[in-house]
């Protein structure tokens, strides 16, 4: 059964589009007779035959129940596929579902951030703080045994220039002041205390660019120190190290024969006596590492300085062979510590001078000397000036540090203090009390240990006494000992805060050695704390390494 036996049954879409347009045909053919339009009712009369005998061989739909009038056709849902449900879509805010790159970035965002943040704090600290200290140099271990040590106080920025009244130490010192770019140094003219807590401070430092001023400061301890003695016996002397209490005594090098040493703040300068005469030997503080210089001959040694400043070591030398006609006596030998040259003998007027006293000029490597002829000279061994004529003089009794001022006996018996730098002369002042002469006289920071000797009516010794003078004249006896004893030297530590007063006990009774410089075989070294007056301790042995120059009696 077709469609055409049924007319109201429902067409598809094609058989309906295909009866509309064959009404519309119709229609036109009706107007225009004309074969054209026959033809084309027949075409369409043939197609419509074919769809309708096509649609009679395929098997009948199944019936399609009509929806009442009135209502729509419900149509059946359209199948879907089966599959899991689709996960619902994160937010976008969401941490844990960003993608690595998101992380990264948001990462590198935050360092940025945090890079911005510091170094905008850091310049708004620097603007409203002012210059700050960022780095500090000092040797403290230095400090307590040379004049002329620093601290550098360095910047985080270049300052303004630094005037020295902005500087302060604590405990004060004299010192003076170098400033430029971003550092500041302190020079210390004078050596420092041991066991002692600096502070160093510098008001209203301002930076370059202006801002606000702020005060930089630093602190340091300095280390407690040690000293060298020598002690001599009958089988071999030995040079021993100790702290000031005496109580960690170690010896550091030994030998038959020791004349004399002098102590750097690295090395230990040794003569020693062989049979053939003497020997200079160079050598760390613990005894290592020990070579020897050349000698100007085969000859003795005596009266070793040494110069830290300068890098010299001096002393006297006498040919070993002597007569009338021959040989050298008593001449002045400089040459390097570090034995890297041959020694040079000093002259005066180009001839070899023989010499009865000298000193080197602390922190320098100047020597001042004293000739058999009386004549006092001044001769810098850094330069080729050579030797000045300083006047005539009687004894030398010692030279301050830091200050180039020697205290000089002139010939005819008065006491001067003498600018080495200008040649000027003032008469050193009397002390108040007045304890008498002096036989020597030794300057520290801050006043002269002076060594006087009490004489009864026909000038024999009734005792001895150590003064210290302090530079305003007030003077205080320090140490004395009672007649049968004697005071061979008495040394201030660089800083002058002790002395170490060497002593030969019961000089009856204290036969002397047979070394080059005899001495007595007993021999004690007095420690005392040079500010408050009080005995320290009383160790064996003498020439302590704060002594200049060996003891000589």
């Amino acid at each position: 059964m077709s469609t055409e036996d049924h007319p109201d049954a429902p067409r598809t879409r094609a058989e309906a589009r295909a009866a509309r347009e064959a009404a519309e045909r119709d229609a036109a053919g009706a107007e225009d007779d004309s074969p054209r339009g026959s033809l084309s009712e027949h075409s369409e009369t043939k197609r419509v035959e074919r769809a309708s005998a096509s649609r009679n061989e395929a098997p009948n739909p199944p019936e399609v129940p009509r929806a009442p009038e009135g209502e729509w056709l419900r149509l059946p849902p359209v199948a879907q596929p089966v599959s899991s449900p689709a996960p619902p879509s994160p937010p976008l805010n969401d941490p844990q579902q960003r993608t690595p790159d998101r992380r990264f970035l948001y990462t590198i965002l935050a360092v940025v951030a945090v890079l911005v943040v510091v170094v905008g704090g850091l310049g708004a600290v620097s603007l409203f703080q002012g210059p700050r200290v960022s780095d500090v140099q000092v040797d403290a271990a230095e400090a307590i045994d040379v004049s002329g040590s620093r601290v550098i106080l360095t910047a985080n920025q270049s300052l303004q220039p630094i005037d020295a009244s902005q500087v302060t130490v604590e405990p004060a010192v004299p010192f003076t002041v170098d400033a430029a770019g971003r550092s500041i140094g302190i020079r210390f003219t004078v050596p420092l205390d041991d066991a002692t807590e600096y502070t160093v401070r510098v008001d209203g430092a301002t930076g370059t660019g202006g801002g606000p001023a702020s005060d930089l400061s630093t602190t340091f301890t300095t280390p407690a120190a040690k000293i060298f003695l020598l002690n001599r016996s009958d089988d071999d002397d030995s040079i021993f190290r100790t702290d000031l209490g005496g109580e960690n005594a170690v010896p550091v090098f030994t030998h038959p024969r020791i004349n004399d040493y002098r102590s750097t703040s690295t090395r230990l300068v040794v003569a020693v006596e062989d049979d053939d005469g003497s020997r200079i030997l160079v050598m760390d503080h613990d005894g290592d590492n020990v070579r020897e210089l050349t000698l100007p001959g085969d000859g003795y040694v005596s009266s070793v300085q040494v110069s830290e400043r300068g890098g010299l070591v001096g002393y006297t030398y006498s040919d070993r062979e002597l007569s009338e006609d021959t040989g050298r006596a008593s001449v002045l030998v400089t040459q390097s510590l570090d034995g890297d040259d041959e020694p040079h003998i000093i002259e005066v007027g180009d001839a070899e001078a023989s010499i009865a006293e000298w000193q080197f000029v602390p922190d320098s490597a100047a020597v001042l000397f004293i000739d058999f002829a009386g004549t006092l000279s001044l001769d810098d061994r850094s330069g080729d000036a050579g030797a000045q004529n300083m006047g005539m003089a009687m004894s030398l009794l010692g030279i301050s540090r830091g200050t180039y001022t020697a205290i000089v006996r002139r010939a005819d018996g008065s006491t001067v203090e003498l600018n080495l730098a200008d040649g000027s002369e003032t008469p050193l002042a009397a002390s108040e009390p007045d304890f008498g002469v002096a036989t020597t006289i030794t300057p520290f920071p801050g006043g002269t240990l002076r060594h006087v000797v009490a004489r009864d009516e026909v000038g024999l010794p009734t005792g001895q006494a150590i003064i210290r003078v302090d530079d305003d004249g007030a003077a205080t006896s320090l140490f004395d000992v009672a007649s049968g004893n004697a005071i061979l030297q008495a040394c201030p530590s660089p800083s002058g805060q002790y002395v170490a007063v060497t002593v030969a006990p019961k000089l009856v009774e204290n036969p002397y050695d047979d070394l080059l410089v005899p001495l007595p075989k007993t021999l004690q070294t007095h420690l005392i704390d040079l500010r408050s007056g009080d005995e320290m301790v009383v160790l064996t042995g003498f020439d302590a390494s704060w002594c200049q120059m060996a003891p000589q009696f």
